[in-house]
């Protein structure tokens, strides 16, 4: 930078050519220091439009959206206009601002200035409306369009799974023309975001049968998540060794799906070895993955000593650190120390508590029997309680088997969840240890008006690099015949081993008898 600040004071100082002191400014901002590029800009008396959309593209590219839009104003008033360059760095930076309008107005001035044929400035327009969650907007732009690249098929496809449509992204998938690395991980990481881990695995695994696409850093960090959530411990591990050899494990966000994994999957001493290894690359992501480990799995004690050298090493938590934290408490049975971690949340580290530092607080409470300190911490809450919230309190009134209160909690529930059938057996079961006969059948009632059935519980088995589903007397498995065979004869070997331990028994009995 001072080497170009030298440059800079020379020709100031022998006069400036248009070339040099564009040179300069592509420079300063490759460094980057846009405000001093900036600066070197508005001395320029002949502005071109390749200096505006590099000085727009700069400042898209750190999210400072109005700055963008203020250097178009000028290049329109200068009579400088633009070119189909310009709208490409203009939309994304449309696309970050709360409303619609800018984006909307810029819209028409794109088509105004004829290169509303251009694919890839149809393409970052899209991608605005996109981002911007207005998918019937998007898809317009989609569908009006003659020539589509690859890019085009996959920004469409992020901004179904974005918005949740995982359905439409999946039918925009299948007709594509052709996909990349980039259209299977769009895939992939929609359906884990979404919550659809099943699928998301199953999209990676048909990724690496059916086409010649190598995962990358982004694929691997996208499925991981889905492995640890699933419990597939075995593609997980399969996963880490091809990071490990294609160079992948190196970047730190790979690295870390890979310690979140085996933390989730309960394979906390392997975790313990990885975050070992990512020593002085460790940042609060990594700290969090490690302390939510622990906490889930019961190891409070543990979880308190990351915490404590994750402060000593100069790493200020989050708030994704307190819900890992709060769990401990909440696994560990520490009424006092989470309301002192609760309270140091707003006092210490200026985190207002969000819903689910809320939720933790509430599991702790109600599960140490704390029911009414509970329930008058959520009616002080600043924000609406959900269905979490209000399901940690109803699973604490059945632990402790406190009516009134579970009742308080049952109705909100009943609102916010009118779906779901457990709240009304929780609360019926209930009734029935109360005696309350009444309540039962009311609640039966209501569940038969509502068409409310119980969900069937389901199982997941990992079996030769695939995951298995399973439900009660299920035989929809392709191999359900051999399946219920071998169980068959699991069967009859316990009962046969039952037989045997009684007959052991009645042996036992009757030597002790006879001596």
């Amino acid at each position: 930078m001072n080497q170009l600040k030298q440059s800079l004071a020379y020709t100031l100082k022998n006069g400036m050519e248009q070339n040099q002191t564009q040179l300069l400014i592509i420079q300063i901002l490759q460094t980057p220091n846009i405000p001093y590029a900036h600066k070197l800009f508005n001395l320029i008396p002949q502005k071109t439009v390749f200096l505006y959309n590099k000085l727009i593209q700069a400042y898209s590219s750190i999210n400072q959206s109005h700055r963008c839009l203020t250097l178009y104003s000028q290049m329109c008033l200068n009579n400088c206009s633009p070119n189909e360059h310009s709208f490409i760095f203009l939309f994304p930076a449309c696309a970050s601002l709360p409303s619609l309008l800018h984006g909307q107005i810029l819209h028409t001035q794109f088509l105004k200035s004829g290169f509303g044929l251009d694919c890839y400035a149809l393409t970052a327009l899209l991608v605005m409306y996109a981002k911007l969650r207005m998918l019937p907007l998007a898809r317009k732009v989609f569908d009006e369009m003659r020539v589509r690249n690859l890019p085009t098929w996959n920004a469409l496809i992020s901004g179904y799974s974005m918005c949740g449509d995982m359905k439409e992204a999946l039918e925009l998938f299948k007709s594509m023309p052709e996909k990349n690395v980039v259209s299977w991980t769009t895939m992939i990481s929609g359906y884990s975001q979404n919550g659809q881990y099943s699928k998301a695995l199953d999209m990676f695994l048909r990724m690496e049968k059916e086409t010649g696409v190598k995962p990358n850093r982004v694929t691997i960090a996208s499925v991981l998540p889905a492995c640890a959530n699933l419990g597939a411990l075995e593609v997980g591990e399969r996963i880490e060794t091809y990071a490990r050899e294609n160079g992948l494990f190196e970047d730190l966000y790979v690295s870390n799906t890979v310690l979140e994994m085996y933390a989730r999957c309960g394979k906390i001493e392997v975790a313990k070895l990885v975050f070992d290894e990512i020593g002085k690359r460790r940042n609060l992501c990594v700290w969090n993955s490690m302390i939510m480990g622990l906490a889930l799995h019961g190891k409070c004690i543990e979880a308190f000593e990351y915490y404590d050298q994750m402060l000593q090493e100069g790493t200020a938590p989050d708030d994704v650190t307190f819900v890992g934290v709060l769990l401990a408490c909440t696994h560990g049975r520490l009424v006092v120390k989470g309301r002192e971690l609760f309270e140091s949340m707003g006092k210490k580290y200026h985190i207002s508590p969000k819903l689910e530092h809320y939720g933790c607080m509430v599991d702790l409470l109600g599960r140490s029997g704390a029911l009414q300190e509970a329930y008058d911490l959520i009616k002080s809450m600043p924000m609406k309680p959900d269905a979490v919230v209000w399901g940690a309190l109803l699973g604490a009134c059945s632990f402790h088997n406190n009516v009134e209160l579970a009742e308080k909690a049952a109705q909100p529930l009943f609102q916010l969840e009118p779906w779901n059938a457990g709240n009304y057996v929780i609360l019926s079961n209930i009734y029935a240890s109360w005696g309350w006969w009444d309540g039962v059948a009311k609640l039966r009632k209501l569940m038969k008006g509502g068409q409310i059935t119980k969900a069937a519980g389901y199982s997941f088995i990992e079996e030769g690099g695939r995951m298995h589903k399973f439900i009660v007397e299920d035989k929809s498995h392709p191999r359900c015949d051999e399946i219920y065979q071998i169980l068959d004869q699991v069967s009859r070997v316990m009962k046969l081993q039952d037989k045997l331990m009684d007959s052991e028994s009645e042996l036992e009995k009757f030597i002790l008898e006879q001596i």
